[in-house]
């Protein structure tokens, strides 16, 4: 039979779901019914399915996401301002197509990490690349670049993903030079690339918190302009609620 070497091919040209799929339709008598072209158009959609499949799983393994994160699983009813018509909308990703950005704002708790993740996700799942970072690590580790000579691949990873997250800003103080590096990032991306920031301060507040008010002026000129801006509320932190709904799954299952 021919059918074997056929499938030792496909697998050794590394397209093992084209084989899989020859080999489905060889064990469906069913399959005779259809045409060859037919037959044939099958297997190649279920190829490029598994192709599109690999490299959405490539895209979100390298986004690195602090948390598996999805709209779809986002909740709109805990009293967090959040607008189900502003996030479905932000879900088609106009935003990173037209290279806007988003600021997350709210207090400990209230989610603004989950949205971002989310948002990014999504945006893998489309098709496009994403990366997260927290900042004041990013701050340290790009510290730590310049003196060793990974600075220019640092960075260039950071240009060049269409959504990069900056989780926590101004968490805690940033230095003269955290501001300088942030602005060098900013800079790099702006009316390029989308970019997403989350803060516990409200936007207002950002250019007080920086120490050069020169260069304060430029991070929030190019982050602000462009951003849809989010505000999200907490009641209860949606960490707390988390553990307290996990505590009563337990107890009904024990």
């Amino acid at each position: 039979m021919l059918n074997q070497p056929t499938i030792e091919k496909l697998n050794a040209m590394g397209l093992a779901a084209m084989a899989r799929a020859f080999q489905e339709q060889m064990n469906c008598p069913d399959m005779a019914a259809l045409s060859f072209e037919e037959r044939f158009g099958l297997i190649v959609d279920f190829q490029a399915t598994a192709n599109d499949n690999r490299r959405m799983r490539n895209r979100l393994q390298s986004a690195r996401l602090r948390l598996a994160a999805s709209i779809e699983d986002l909740d709109f009813k805990s009293g967090r301002s959040l607008d189900r018509a502003v996030i479905m909308s932000l879900a088609q990703n106009q935003w990173v197509t037209r290279h806007h950005n988003i600021l997350i704002t709210g207090p400990t708790g209230a989610g603004k990490s989950y949205l971002a993740c989310a948002l990014a996700q999504k945006a893998c799942r489309d098709g496009h690349t994403a990366l997260y970072h927290r900042l004041p690590k990013l701050l340290q580790e790009l510290a730590l670049a310049r003196l060793d000579g990974r600075y220019p691949k640092v960075m260039a990873a950071l240009v060049k993903c269409e959504v990069l997250i900056l989780d926590d800003l101004l968490i805690s103080p940033l230095s003269r030079d955290d501001e300088k590096e942030l602005l060098e990032i900013i800079e790099e991306r702006y009316d390029r690339k989308a970019t997403v920031v989350t803060s516990q301060l409200p936007i207002k507040a950002w250019h007080d918190a920086m120490q050069d008010k020169t260069l304060a002026d430029a991070i929030l000129d190019r982050l602000v302009h462009n951003a849809h801006k989010l505000d999200l509320k907490a009641d209860e932190s949606m960490r707390r609620r988390k553990s307290t709904i996990d505590a009563k799954t337990e107890s009904v299952t024990q």
